[in-house]
């Protein structure tokens, strides 16, 4: 609903004078407004809210005040005088300390108190500064704490708010110094200081105070003064922000100075700005806790600088809302808590902005300022400020002081009656069954208002005063005192309410019924009645419901606790009842003081509590119907329900209006029915189907809010639009249409009606049918909404209206029945209708289909909704331009349907040319790319502006189409000039050619080289036999076909050639027969066949005149895909001429494989890969046998082989599937890396082997990888034997080259195993070596054994190599050399010189020629030497042995070398 202000004129004592100071406590309803009386001099008096004054808080003085400032938490008012007096005057006491006198002596100009009041800051015109301690109990505490003299008058001052830590600390201390304030915060355990004090919430105790010059000093807490900064003229207002410990200063020229303060005092300037406005001392600047700085300065805009977001804008006052041309705003006050902005005008009205944040669609937050209608009040406004309630505001005018009280304006509805408030004391009264409305005034404030049929009941707070309708007026019949907060009538009772109980009076205010509650169901505080039934809700969420039917009121049910049932239930916001008594609707308030997005309901007889969900857009139960389901979460979820109905005569018709759920939803004090996107929801509430949700819609926008529902119709309250010296608004009709706005007051009706009707969707056509008529539909809603189409069908099926049929069709666009859609349409007689809905029929989306149905009903709104929701784009674009919505057809189209966007920009270009806007319409045929044709003929009987729009677009097309209207007007020498700006050569060429100028006509075509002018030049010079030139012209047109006929005509040879070459084959041929008719030039015949593609005649023509050239380069271009014989002729041509690469490459194109090899082979030809891989026939070739193939293939690898090339053979051999020739090829090629590869991806023993046996010819006993492929190849080619015999050896090398017996023992291990493995299948032979290879194996064995036992037992050694030299068969498993010299190194170490010299001859005997130093250490040979004293000729060497003794006198010369 609205508000309406209440105006209270403040009760002033007749010395009073005029008001020049106002001053609101910020927690006590309580102001102080400060007088000046030019014969007595000035006083400061206090007044309560209704303008109340306290008598004993009169101070009079025969001096003027100068400043007034409260104390942040009691009831304590310091005034400044303008003599330098100082006192604090105390509420409701009347009691006043003055401060010592001696303090100041000039006017007061700064009086400001530290957050909690503890410090009180004083400061006057002369510079003097002092600081004031102040108790718990508001007592001055003596002389000030400090006080300084700056010596400049002093402006401004505020106190610096403490950082949390800060905050402590300074707590701690007030408390030791015995501050009761502060002792309580930390006792947080005292039940009457609540929980304690939070970190952050302390005041602080330095501040910042400025002089007039500009200078700005700090303040600390030990009183010590520092200069901080300086600005260029008098400070006006200081800010400081806590969050950024920014301090910013303003000055009286409006310039706004912001600095970063850091933390030990340190300023440094962030920026400065000069504000808009005229600056002086006449300028109103106010800070908001936000940063937003406001500024009145006597000009018709409210000017804001945003300082935190750095941005800045004006408001203005709009002549629509009752405001006057050259209004100016003077003042300005910000409430916090409301976010509403007043400034007060020169003309004596209020200004209210209401502060809206709003998110935009790329999510960004943005604050909107909502200017709403003025409150009047006399006089030129002076001074505003907002009270310690937020409903408070004190006007200060120039011929009184006023307090505006805020009041939600009141309203009714019952029995065809309706009643909306206009102002404090105006009603406006609508009888809906006699079609009149009347305003009328009471004598007092109105606070509610209740009207019935025959009477209406208005409370003023105090007294309940009963009217009856008189005529055209109304006449009071009684009053009486009842101060009861609930008001409800019913018939000719009143009902009211007291502690734990309901009164019953009569229109006299006799009680004479009592409905009492316990103490347990608490106070009774909300009332409605609906029909003959009473809803009462207690503070405590108790609810009962009472019968009015008879002459008492009688209980229906019991009393029920809706917080058993309901969850976080704080408070009942508000609780109705339907006709019949037995469903209760309940809005609650949570816990946590936020309303709740559920609307419950309570069924009294089946005692039963079910809820919808605005949140989430669903009941507590299911949609019967899916689609409803899914639609009724998208529009409605994320609401919260604000007001509710019920209908006055249908118990179960129920409607209720939600707005969107935003974070200043319950912030903020703007009534919820003002704001934007406002949804008006209607639902049936049955016992049998539970909460059916029936329709919704959205409220009108030029409609307040809803009143009432009454059967067939909403009852809304229109917007107050209008105001100045009384109350006007649109007149919105009985059909709800906006008239025009009344804009002088001669033009308003002395009646102005403030409710209008609108019919509910199903009764849109039957708002004047009977009873029976409107039950029907009511029904037939009912069964709609359930689903049953039988019943919903029986319940009209007798009523012949065409109208209700229409209706009927229009239910059926909600449930999405088309069957039932075209059963209605035939009911109607709506032929057209009817064919749309088949022809719709096609489209694949239901939606869509429907939407063709509520287009042809005309339900536009659930057309476009519908197209929107299936998202057919196309089709809702084509709706806007039917519907001659052309803004969002374009909007659609160029974000949703950019395939139909130049047909968008079309049509609306051709609907503005029809409207007659052509420049706009030439705009769109441009958008649309169509503006070529359409605007020359758009423009056409204006030669003029169509001859200006050619030249400004300078487009080509337009220039030629325009050059050819010139033309046909015969205007030659202006259609050549646009003939060339649109660079149309063709047409220049034949207008020159027209006027006889061929020459420039051939400049033109010649410089241009343009096809299409070169060829009517050519067909110029033609027709006057100048054929060179006709010839030069076809050319450079490229219509060389007129020019190949030219010459032959003419016998231009020589030209005739090359223009056939550069023409199509069909004209090369042409000119290759004209040449071998001619029998001339037979060469340029066989080069026109060839290039023509006809190379057979080619062939055969150059065969008989023996062009061998042209026959080589005809060959060149022969292919596999040339015909075969041909192939061969010339192959057998190349073959004759000894070109034998040219015939083996036709050969293998002619697919004669075998003779391209054979001449590759008898000619000697190389093979290269590429010839290689044409030889190749693919696999699964249709030409050869995979035999043949292969065969062919083993070939081609043959002669590779013969040619050296063993990688193409061996590829060849591979794809012959001969693996093992491939092996031979690859291994004559000694590449050894793709051996085995080769051999590892073969997988066949035979490869395996071979690749065994090439690698034990490598350098094996160096190279391990090779040694371990050998093995392996070995191994997986099963060739033990050649394995036995490869371990062999490896025993050898490491005897021979390492004297390391241990790794031979297990190479002849190995070797053993490999040959045990062969036992039985390889003979006699195999167990013989295998006997040979185990006796050497016993040999070393007793070898190794001796070597192990040296250190050990010695003896025992010794006598095993003892044993051993004494084996026949000893040298080839261990060497006779190498027992000897163990045996010597033994008997040396032993220092037996002599039997070591008898075993060194000993082996001298058995090998004369060995070298002692393979076997004997140097030192023992040297110590031998020594002991004998006979050289041994260990060193010498010689070359005449072989064997054995070969190798030891190699590795004797190797080691002397």
């Amino acid at each position: 609903m609205m508000a309406v202000y209440f105006d209270h004129r403040i009760d002033a004592p007749d010395s009073r004078g005029d008001a020049v100071l106002i001053s609101w406590h910020s927690s006590v309803c309580v102001l102080a407004v400060g007088s000046v009386n030019t014969s007595t001099g000035g006083s400061v008096d206090l007044y309560l809210q209704q303008g109340e004054h306290v008598e004993l808080c009169h101070v009079e003085r025969g001096f003027s005040p100068s400043l007034l400032q409260w104390h942040p938490t009691k009831p304590l008012l310091a005034v400044g005088w303008e003599t330098g007096e100082t006192l604090l005057l105390s509420h409701p006491s009347g009691e006043n300390t003055t401060l010592p006198a001696n303090t100041h002596n000039s006017c007061i100009t700064v009086l400001e108190w530290s957050s909690n009041g503890s410090r009180l800051v004083t400061g006057d015109q002369a510079g003097v500064m002092a600081v004031w301690r102040v108790d718990a109990r508001g007592k001055l505490q003596g002389s000030p704490l400090i006080k300084h003299d700056y010596g400049k008058p002093l402006t401004c001052c505020i106190f610096r708010s403490a950082a949390p830590a800060e905050d402590v600390a300074m707590l701690a201390r007030a408390a030791v110094s015995g501050d009761e304030t502060a002792l309580d915060m930390f006792n947080w355990k005292k039940s009457t200081k609540g929980a304690g004090f939070a970190l952050g919430s302390q005041e602080g105790l330095s501040f910042y105070i400025s002089t007039i010059d500009g200078n700005v000093f700090s303040v600390d807490e030990q009183a010590r003064s520092v200069a901080l900064l300086s600005v260029d003229s008098a400070v006006q207002k200081m800010w400081f922000s806590k969050r950024r410990s920014v301090l910013a200063v303003v000055t009286d020229s409006l310039l706004l100075s912001q600095f970063s303060v850091g933390p030990e005092g340190f300023v440094h300037e962030i920026s400065k700005v000069k504000l808009s406005g005229r600056g002086g001392q006449h300028t109103d600047i106010v800070w908001t806790e936000d940063g937003l700085l406001l500024t009145a300065s006597g000009e018709q805009h409210i000017r804001l600088w945003d300082v935190e977001l750095d941005d800045h804008y004006a408001l203005s006052l709009e002549e629509s809302l009752g405001f006057e041309k050259g209004e100016m705003l003077n003042c300005v006050s910000f409430c916090t808590f409301k976010r509403v902005l007043a400034a007060g005008t020169s003309r004596g009205r209020v200004a209210l902005w209401h502060m809206v944040t709003v998110n935009d669609q790329k999510g960004d937050t943005k604050t909107q300022w909502k200017l709403q209608t003025p409150v009047e009040v006399e006089g030129h406004i002076t001074q505003l400020q907002w009270g310690s309630s937020s409903h408070l505001l004190a006007v200060c005018g120039s011929s009184c002081v006023l307090i505006l009280s805020e009041h939600v304006m009141c309203s009714h509805y019952s029995q065809q009656m309706a009643a909306v408030q206009l102002s404090p004391t105006q009603l406006s009264l609508s009888n809906f069954n006699t079609n009149t409305h009347i305003t009328f005034h009471t004598d007092t404030h109105i606070k509610a208002v209740q009207v019935t049929k025959d009477m209406v009941t208005v409370w003023n707070g105090k007294y309940i005063t009963v009217y009856e309708p008189s005529e055209q007026t109304l006449h009071s019949t009684g009053s009486f005192q009842c101060e009861s907060p609930a008001l409800a009538v019913h018939e000719e009772n009143i009902y009211t309410v007291e502690p734990n109980r309901v009164q019953i009076r009569t229109p006299q205010g006799t009680v004479k019924q009592l409905l009492v509650f316990s103490e347990a169901e608490g106070n009774p505080t909300l009332l409605c009645v609906c029909g003959s039934y009473l809803a009462v809700g207690t503070d405590a969420s108790h609810v009962r419901v009472f019968d009015l039917t008879r002459r008492e009121a009688k209980p229906v049910g019991v009393t029920k606790n809706l917080a058993e049932l309901i969850p976080d239930l704080g408070a009942l916001r508000s609780v109705k009842c339907n006709a019949s008594g037995n469903q209760l609707s309940v809005l609650i308030t949570q816990v946590n003081g936020r309303p709740d997005n559920k609307v419950y309901f309570y069924d009294i007889e089946l005692d039963t509590l079910t809820y919808f969900d605005f949140f989430t857009g669903r009941p507590a139960s299911s949609l019967t119907q899916l689609e409803d389901r899914m639609q009724c979460e998208v529009e409605l979820s994320a609401r919260c329900p604000v007001s509710q109905f019920w209908d006055e005569n249908e118990p179960r018709l129920f409607v209720c209006e939600t707005v969107p759920v935003t974070s200043d939803l319950h912030s903020s004090s703007q009534s919820q029915a003002e704001k934007e996107d406002v949804t008006v929801v209607t639902f049936f509430v049955t016992q049998e189907h539970g909460l059916l949700l029936q329709d919704w819609q959205p409220k009108p926008a030029t409609l307040l809010s809803l009143l009432a529902l009454d059967t067939p119709y909403y009852y809304y309250i229109c917007k107050l639009l209008f105001r100045r010296g009384g109350v006007f608004f649109p007149d919105m009709g009985e059909n709800g249409e906006q008239s025009e706005v009344i804009s002088t007051p001669t033009q308003v009706s002395s009646s102005p009606q403030m409710v209008v009707r609108r019919a509910l969707r199903d009764f849109a056509g039957l708002e004047s049918c009977e009873k029976p008529t409107r039950d029907a539909m009511l029904n037939f809603s009912f069964y709609l909404t359930i689903g049953d189409m039988d019943e919903a069908f029986k319940a009209i099926k007798l009523i012949k209206s065409e109208a209700v049929w229409e209706n009927m069709a229009r239910m059926c666009v909600k449930s999405r029945r088309l069957d039932v859609a075209r059963v209605c349409l035939g009911n109607m007689g709506n032929a057209r209708a009817a064919r749309a809905l088949r022809d719709a029929e096609k489209e694949p989306e239901v939606e869509a289909q429907v939407a063709v149905l509520a287009t042809q009903l005309g339900m536009l709104e659930d057309a476009e909704r519908l197209y929107k929701s299936c998202g057919r784009f196309d089709l809702l674009n084509k709706f806007y331009r039917a519907a001659g919505q052309w803004q969002q057809a374009i909007e659609t189209a160029e974000t949703h349907d950019r395939i139909h966007l130049r047909t968008t920009y079309y049509s609306y270009a051709k609907h503005l040319e029809a409207m007659g806007d052509k420049s706009l319409a030439l705009q769109y045929y441009e958008k649309s790319d169509t503006h070529r044709f359409e605007v020359p003929r758009m423009l056409m009987e204006d030669n003029v502006s169509l001859e200006l729009y050619i030249n400004k677009m300078k487009d080509k097309d337009l220039y030629k189409w325009w050059g050819h209207y010139l033309e046909s007007q015969s205007d030659m020498e202006a259609a050549l000039n646009y003939y060339d700006l649109a660079q149309d050569y063709l047409s220049q060429v034949r207008v020159h050619c027209y006027l006889g100028n061929i020459h420039k006509a051939s400049l033109i075509a010649n410089e241009t080289g343009n096809r299409a002018a070169s060829y009517h030049v050519a067909r110029q010079y033609e027709g006057q036999d100048e054929i060179n030139q006709s010839v030069h012209f076809y050319t450079r047109a490229q219509a060389y076909n007129n020019a190949i006929r030219l010459c032959k005509e003419n016998n231009l040879d020589e030209q005739l050639m090359n223009l056939a070459l550069l023409s199509n084959p069909e004209d090369m041929m042409d000119t290759a027969m004209y040449y071998e008719e001619k029998g001339t030039h037979m060469d340029r015949a066989v080069m026109l066949y060839h290039k023509a593609g006809h190379v057979s005649k080619a062939l055969e023509l150059a065969f008989a005149t023996e062009q061998f050239g042209a026959l080589q380069l005809i060959a060149e271009d022969l292919n596999e895909t040339s015909d075969p014989a041909l192939l061969a002729r010339c192959s057998d041509f190349f073959i004759k001429h000894a070109q034998y690469q040219k015939a083996v490459e036709l050969l293998v194109a002619a697919k004669k494989y075998n003779e391209a090899l054979q001449l590759c082979l008898d000619q000697s030809l190389t093979i290269t890969d590429d010839l290689a891989e044409s030889l190749t026939v693919p696999r699964d070739s249709a030409h050869l046998s995979e035999t043949v193939r292969k065969e062919l293939l083993e070939k081609i690898a043959d002669c590779c082989m013969r040619q050296g090339n063993y990688h193409l053979a061996t590829k060849k051999y591979t794809q012959a599937g001969n693996k093992i020739k491939a092996m031979r090829a690859l291994l004559k090629s000694g590449d050894t890396e793709k051996i085995v590869f080769f051999a590892g991806v073969s997988r066949q023993k035979e490869i395996y082997v071979m690749a065994g046996n090439y690698l034990q010819s490598l350098d094996w006993r160096n190279d391990a990888e090779i040694m371990k492929n050998i093995i392996g190849f070995y191994t997986k080619g099963r060739a033990l034997d050649l394995l036995a015999g490869f371990y062999e050896a490896c025993a050898e090398v490491e005897i021979d080259d390492y004297q390391n017996y241990e790794k031979a023992y297990g190479a002849l291990t190995e070797a053993c195993k490999c040959l045990s493995k062969m036992k039985g299948r390889s003979g006699d032979e195999t167990d013989g070596r295998f006997l040979v290879l185990t006796h050497r194996l016993g040999l070393i064995k007793k070898f190794i054994q001796a070597q192990r036992m040296h250190e050990e037992d010695p003896g025992e050694a010794v006598r095993l190599c003892e044993s051993l030299l004494e084996e026949k068969d000893l040298d080839p498993a261990v060497r006779v050399g190498d027992v000897y010299g163990f045996l010597v190194e033994y008997y040396c170490q032993q220092g037996n010189f002599q039997q070591a010299w008898s075993k060194l001859e000993d082996l001298r005997s058995a090998r004369p020629s060995v070298n002692l130093s393979l076997y004997v250490s140097q030192s023992s040979l040297q110590a031998l030497q020594n002991a004998a004293g006979i050289r041994l000729p260990y060193g010498h060497t010689t070359n005449t042995h072989t064997g054995e003794d070969d190798e030891e006198v190699e590795e004797d010369e190797d080691i002397n070398h």
